[in-house]
């Protein structure tokens, strides 16, 4: 039941269905293309032969016209070549009246004249019976060429279907070998699906039968000696080995602890004077504000002093100097080049 599920889900019948469809409405559609093709041909060829027809009518009336101009306009008698030694020997006669008996009378006229309208009765019914046979063998070869042309359609149409029937026959050779073929690939598929299954149920069986999934430390001794392991078969440390690494670990824990102790008392130790020398920072500050506070003060009491001194000797020239000089003092100078 599962092998024919699963074949059945590897053969995409739709798309292949889809395929053969689309294959079929092409076939169909060049076959009415050529059905198209072959109706104009036809109606080309038949338009051709009315046309074809049509001339040999219009020159076989403008035949029978010239032939009924000669019979009737220009009979033997009449023509230049009627008598070589004098070609106007009869035409000179028509008017000429002679007694009968005469000299240079023709007796035998009549008779002449009566055999000559029968050989051209006679002439006028061969042309006739060979313009018949003419229309005759034209009308069969007509025919004829009809009949070949519905012999070449025909034949043409047969060829069409043969065709058509071997293009069928190759498309159902194709859907047959495209669905043999999927079915080969499915069976192929489900084999291999299954080989891969069996593969794989062998190799996890011996991992877990064979020494890689063990416990067993010994198996990780490298056969070189004990210092050697094997990594691909080490199965972790011995008690032994466990407690020398936790020994180690513990004298790494207490050399740590200590070291840090030793750090915070050394840190502890410089916050210490960190704090003693910033206050001895802070009282010298403030010893210096006062003093510069002190030095302020007694700058300003000289300035005070002096500035009273140098308004008492203000009023004092004021007093003393009344006579104070103008622009015209001034003006008095340098009026002249000496």
């Amino acid at each position: 039941m599962f092998v024919t599920l699963f074949c059945s889900s590897q053969i995409d019948k739709e798309a292949i269905d889809s395929q053969v469809n689309e294959r079929k409405k092409k076939e169909q559609a060049e076959a009415e293309s050529l059905k198209a093709y072959a109706a104009d041909a036809v109606r080309n060829d038949k338009a051709a032969c009315l046309l074809d027809q049509c001339q040999l009518k219009d020159e076989r009336l403008l035949q029978g016209g010239i032939e009924d101009f000669r019979l009737n306009f220009q009979p033997r008698w009449s023509r230049r070549e009627y008598d070589l030694s004098n070609p106007d020997k009869i035409r000179g006669q028509e008017g000429i009246q002679m007694l009968p008996g005469l000299v240079g009378e023709d007796p035998d006229s009549q008779g002449r004249l009566k055999k000559q309208q029968e050989q051209l009765r006679e002439w006028s019914v061969q042309q006739q019976h060979e313009l018949t046979t003419a229309r005759h063998q034209q009308r069969q070869e007509e025919q004829q060429h009809d009949q070949d042309r519905v012999d070449l359609d025909n034949k043409a149409l047969q060829l069409q279907k043969i065709e058509e029937e071997r293009r069928r026959t190759v498309a159902l050779a194709t859907k047959n070998f495209n669905l043999t073929k999927a079915a080969e690939n499915a069976e192929k598929r489900w084999k291999e699906w299954q080989q891969q299954e069996e593969d794989n149920r062998t190799d996890i069986l011996n991992q877990l039968q064979g020494e890689l999934l063990r416990e067993s430390q010994e198996q990780g001794i490298s056969v070189l000696g004990l210092p050697r392991l094997r990594p691909d078969s080490y199965k972790g440390l011995t008690d032994e080995q466990l407690r020398h690494i936790i020994n180690c670990q513990q004298q790494q824990i207490d050399e740590k602890r200590r070291i840090q102790a030793e750090q915070q008392q050394e840190e502890l130790q410089q916050d210490r004077f960190r704090v003693a020398s910033a206050r001895t920072a802070l009282l010298m500050e403030r010893q210096q504000a006062r003093i510069n506070k002190q030095v302020r003060r007694t700058q300003d009491n000289t300035n005070a002093q002096l500035a009273e001194a140098h308004h008492e000797q203000k009023k004092y020239l004021e007093k003393v100097y009344t006579n104070i000089p103008d622009d015209s003092y001034f003006s008095q100078f340098n009026t002249s080049s000496r």
